[in-house]
């Protein structure tokens, strides 16, 4: 299984005998019917230079949201079901996220071809990256990703691993020289100068990094930091936390979601966000905002950055996760 044509062929293979590819029996009756997906409904940004257009809101696998939690299929099909229904057509997961993997896997293989897919892999060695892989694949029901990323790369540890002789960027160069991935990415929320000695380090095509409305107040923000060196580079920056897990509405910090949306998506340099929902209420609020979204003029970005002054500290509270 370690050459190259062998572990695509062993991929393929394993999929088809299970029945996963596209025709996953457990999707709902609405699912199964196939929705029709609608069209231009999101306003969209090309993501770097991968001269794909994704929509500004993508959907979260993670966080506050069923689609993470254990025995929520049914209210984790529901989601990705409205999500769909609303134009969503980027979705991130990873394998770490519990269940999201699978729940992803129920409803999205008929849409396959109309979505943008990504997910992660923690693992910093050639084969646990690999056999990550493989599983994500599976649970997915898919037989490639629009995007695999390094998870939660927050330590110069971390990226001397990757890059050894039997590093997990290996196994990225591998399965995208096979076609198992389409574009490569690296993601963090702990340390900016780790990020950007891996984009330094290696022609990843995107970053997912965190990105809010209390970020510039941080020590090392990642808005003043990691988005220059993406614009030059021309990488494709993916915004996560932007509403700081809601925190950022609480005590009257923000108004809502149009502010913290509206921050984000004004930075130059970002090109999408991926948002969570507890429920299909929440994301059809969400991407009403993101629907009438209008970049802010830089003296509204102060207005909301001084908001967050006083607050800062408890809306960067996932900062300090590794």
């Amino acid at each position: 299984m370690d050459s190259k044509l062998t572990r695509r062929n062993f991929l393929l293979t394993s999929l088809a005998s299970a029945g996963t590819i596209v025709g996953c029996a457990g999707l709902s009756q609405q699912t199964s019917a196939r929705l029709s997906l609608p069209i231009g409904i999101l306003p969209e940004r090309e993501l770097g230079n991968t001269g794909i257009k994704v929509p500004l809101l993508g959907l979260g696998g993670a966080g506050k949201t069923p689609l993470s939690w254990q025995g929520q299929e049914t209210a984790a099909v529901e989601i990705i079901e409205k999500a769909l229904s609303l134009g969503i057509r980027y979705y991130d997961t990873a394998a770490s996220y519990g269940p999201s993997e699978d729940y992803l896997g129920k409803v999205l293989p008929p849409y396959r071809k109309e979505i943008f897919l990504a997910s992660k892999t923690g693992f910093r060695d050639r084969d646990g990256a690999w056999r990550e892989l493989e599983r994500s694949l599976k649970r997915l029901n898919t037989d490639y990703l629009d995007l695999w990323q390094l998870h939660h790369v927050s330590f110069t540890e971390d990226l001397t691993q990757i890059f050894s002789s039997n590093g997990a960027i290996k196994a990225v160069e591998e399965a995208k020289e096979q076609k198992i991935i389409r574009f490569t990415g690296i993601t963090g929320h702990h340390e900016p100068d780790i990020i950007i000695e891996g984009l330094n380090r290696y022609p990843f095509d995107t970053t997912l990094i965190s990105l809010n409305a209390a970020d510039i107040h941080h020590p090392r923000p990642f808005s003043t930091s990691v988005l220059s060196v993406t614009q030059a580079k021309k990488i494709g920056v993916i915004a996560m936390k932007v509403p700081a897990y809601g925190k950022l509405f609480q005590s009257g910090v923000l108004t809502g979601m149009d502010q913290a949306f509206g921050y984000v998506m004004s930075l130059k340099g970002v090109d999408c966000c991926i948002i969570a929902a507890e429920n299909p209420e929440q994301l059809e609020a969400n991407v009403r905002v993101a629907q009438a979204f209008r970049p802010l003029p830089a003296s509204e970005l102060k207005v909301i950055e001084q908001l967050t002054a006083h607050a800062w500290e408890e809306n960067s509270f996932f900062r300090q996760w590794t």
